[in-house]
């Protein structure tokens, strides 16, 4: 039950995780972590090209280290999705995190909800795999009938608690990106 659990958990940590990249009307430095960046030959995360923070509610800062990547990490934030457009002032780029349109707002929101949706799933995965160990225990004779339902009772507590997580964790983040 402690593997169930914390396979579980993961698929809720990956989703929070997922859920902090989707950007909202605030400045957020982790809705950064998917960008990567053409550097050095590979593609580098952009947390470790430069010190990302945030300067205010609507405004981060990236120092960048090595001045010849400028270009290339304008290119890779202008590329990504987040519709942030980055403007330079020597080594320090400056990322103005523009008001969310309602147009907007409801994209995110369906992106949030497709999240959410794949972290059910991956739950559910979990749940099914630990239904077939269990059954297969009982096939051979390691388990009793009483025994096997508990165990599938305990497993379906366990899904429910993560599922509700989930849509609790969804609700929260709808709020924050709906908060004007």
């Amino acid at each position: 039950m402690d593997d169930l659990e914390s396979k579980m958990s993961n698929a809720v940590l990956h989703y929070e995780k997922e859920l902090n990249s989707l950007r909202t009307s605030r400045a957020n430095p982790s809705m950064l972590d998917s960008i990567f960046v053409d550097a050095y030959g590979s593609k580098t995360p952009l947390n470790q090209l430069g010190n990302i923070s945030v300067q205010d509610a609507s405004t981060i800062t990236i120092q960048i280290w090595d001045t010849s990547l400028i270009k290339s990490v304008e290119n890779a934030i202008t590329d990504s999705n987040l519709g942030i457009n980055p403007q330079t002032d020597g080594q320090l780029l400056r990322l103005p995190i523009p008001k969310l349109s309602e147009e907007r707002r409801m994209e995110i929101i369906k992106i949030a909800s497709e999240f959410a949706e794949n972290c059910k799933v991956s739950v559910r995965n979990v749940r099914r795999d630990f239904i077939e160990i269990s059954k297969n225990e009982k096939k051979n004779s390691n388990l009793s009938e009483d025994d096997l339902k508990r165990k599938l009772n305990e497993i379906q507590k366990i899904t429910d608690k993560n599922i509700e997580k989930i849509d609790k964790i969804f609700e929260i983040k709808k709020n924050d990106i709906l908060k004007v």
